[in-house]
């Protein structure tokens, strides 16, 4: 049986290149016994092929059933796929033959297999591998010899990689894959099949014939029909049945048409781990600062190690002398009033010259990040008189960073 043939039997409409090589590989892999998975939008005619399949096979004289996975509730799936034992759970007040066991020498066609649970899954797995299965209440393994057809419109492989479909399953069941293309990668064929349904609903509802115009097939033809040949299946009764004129222009098409969904708005930017990044930028913050002084206080010692202590040397470093000093000097936290260091300079005949602060003390300086963070932060509020979003700015950092920063550090 050709392409064409198998279009007459089974009522396809269309001469797409996409849809003759979806009915030729439909055509070679019916013979075998093998798994299919069938992919396409919904409202593609997936079940036409799955009938394809089992009408060109050994199992034609076989039962054939189609179950819409998604439809049957998952408490109830094992037991509608598999069967159950009377007083297995509750309701079961007798036993039930499962579909696989209904249907053993045939074709069962799982539409919307993406939608099976995980353990219904593993249990569909153990059938496309031997062939077993057992009931729900019992422990008896049970045969069949059933081919499994299986359709989604959804991309299985993604909801691979997120956890919800078994990745053996899939490659079990996509031994041979089939894509039916949808109605837009089609548009040659949209306007036959319009004429078509036009034809059948006026003989059915006995109304008279519909023409469009040359505007409303290129309406047609350009709208994106979402739901597929379903929906353009629809439109063609709609019309059938309410026009008045039968002579439709465009402007009476886009009546019936819904209004294509196209997103306007701008691309919204996800701003990932923008609090992460800000902390970052602090920490790397205090880190160049302490590496900035610990330059500074290297060039001051080998300085003075080349030339000794000196009025020049000191007066050439005083800013940064005198910074030491603050940072080290315990008044600075309390608003005090600071005195900075005086240079004592030593009778002529001294080779050296001795440095003097004012009630000093010898302190060690803290290398603590949390430290040297909750300093920066209190500087920077200081230079800005409290205002905390000018502080945030000299920062770098966000200001609702800054707020969360305070807190943790008790700023307040």
């Amino acid at each position: 049986m050709n392409i064409q043939d198998i279009k007459n039997r089974f009522g396809i409409i269309g001469n797409s290149p996409l849809l003759n090589r979806a009915i030729d590989v439909a055509r070679q892999v019916a013979p075998t016994d093998i798994s299919i998975l069938i992919t396409g939008e919904s409202g593609s005619g997936k079940e036409v092929f799955s009938h394809i399949i089992h009408q060109l096979s050994s199992r034609k004289h076989g039962a054939f059933i189609a179950v819409n996975c998604g439809a049957i509730p998952e408490g109830t799936i094992d037991s509608e796929l598999f069967g159950h034992e009377k007083g297995s759970f509750t309701g079961a007040h007798e036993a039930r033959k499962g579909y696989f066991e209904v249907v053993n020498g045939g074709t069962i066609f799982l539409d919307e297999v993406a939608e099976l649970p995980l353990s219904t899954q593993a249990r569909l797995l153990r059938v496309l591998e031997s062939g077993e299965y057992i009931r729900v209440g019992s422990s008896k393994v049970q045969k069949t010899n059933v081919r499994i057809i299986a359709a989604t419109n959804v991309d299985v492989y993604d909801a691979v990689r997120a956890g919800k479909f078994r990745e053996d399953l899939y490659y079990r069941l996509n031994t041979v894959p089939l894509r039916i293309p949808s109605l837009r990668d089609r548009r040659e064929d949209i306007h036959l099949l319009f004429r078509k349904f036009v034809a059948d609903f006026t003989d059915k509802y006995r109304s008279p014939s519909i023409q469009l115009t040359d505007d409303a097939q290129q309406l047609l033809t350009s709208y994106s029909w979402p739901g597929n040949v379903r929906q353009l299946k629809n439109i063609a009764e709609q019309i059938a049945v309410l026009e008045k004129e039968r002579v439709v222009t465009a402007q009476i098409l886009q009546t019936y048409l819904p209004p294509e969904r196209i997103n306007t708005l701008p691309m919204r930017l996800e701003n990932k781990g923008s609090d992460d990044f800000s902390e970052r930028d602090l920490l790397y913050k205090v880190l160049f600062d302490m590496k900035k002084d610990m330059v500074d206080l290297k060039k001051l010692v080998v300085e003075l190690l080349k030339n000794g202590v000196n009025a020049n040397t000191i007066s050439d470093h005083s800013p940064y002398v005198n910074q030491l000093y603050r940072d080290v000097h315990p008044a600075t936290n309390n608003n005090e009033s600071f005195s900075p260091l005086t240079i004592h300079q030593p009778a002529p005949n001294k080779e050296n010259y001795e440095l003097v602060a004012p009630h000093t003390e010898e302190v060690e300086e803290s290398l603590s990040l949390v430290e040297k963070e909750s300093d920066l932060i209190k500087r920077a509020l200081k230079k800005y008189k409290g205002k905390r979003k000018l502080a945030a700015q000299e920062l770098g950092i966000s200001e609702r960073t800054l707020y969360r920063k305070i807190k943790d550090l008790n700023l307040n």
